[in-house]
């Protein structure tokens, strides 16, 4: 079961990733960070690229080498907690730190943070559940 759940959260990943590639048209990033300075421009679209390369290679990882992290290695268990940490951290932002003022109105945006905020959920109790309950 716990197999079969990390390929699901690895097939998330995925698509979370290859969805956030519209994110900076649909928040119209290119305005929005027209005015900042080019250095900081600069390390924003970094880490931009840092986060999607992350999401996607966790996928990547959980779809390929689900039996290694489920062998209970030193590092499968650092991953597998690397893992639950970044999408703990990631909920944890998303209500103690996030300003919604400038959120996009409707029932979508709010719809896709409902579901956003389900798979951060998923990831951290699925790769959480994975560093103690191994099949």
């Amino acid at each position: 079961m716990l197999k079969a759940l990390i390929v699901i959260c690895g097939i998330g990943h995925i698509c979370l990733a290859i969805g956030s590639l519209v994110i900076p048209k649909m928040l119209n990033w290119h305005a929005a960070l027209k005015d900042v300075p080019t250095l900081i421009r600069q390390i924003f679209w970094t880490y931009a690229g840092y986060i999607f390369s992350i999401n996607l290679f966790f996928g990547v990882i959980s779809i390929l080498f689900v039996d290694e992290l489920l062998s209970g290695s030193g590092l499968a268990n650092a991953l597998l907690i690397l893992i639950t940490l970044y999408w703990l951290s990631r909920i944890i932002i998303q209500f103690v730190y996030f300003d919604k003022t400038g959120v996009p109105a409707g029932f979508w945006y709010r719809a896709g943070e409902i579901m956003l905020v389900a798979l951060f959920a998923m990831f951290t109790l699925v790769y959480g559940a994975a560093v103690f309950f191994r099949s």
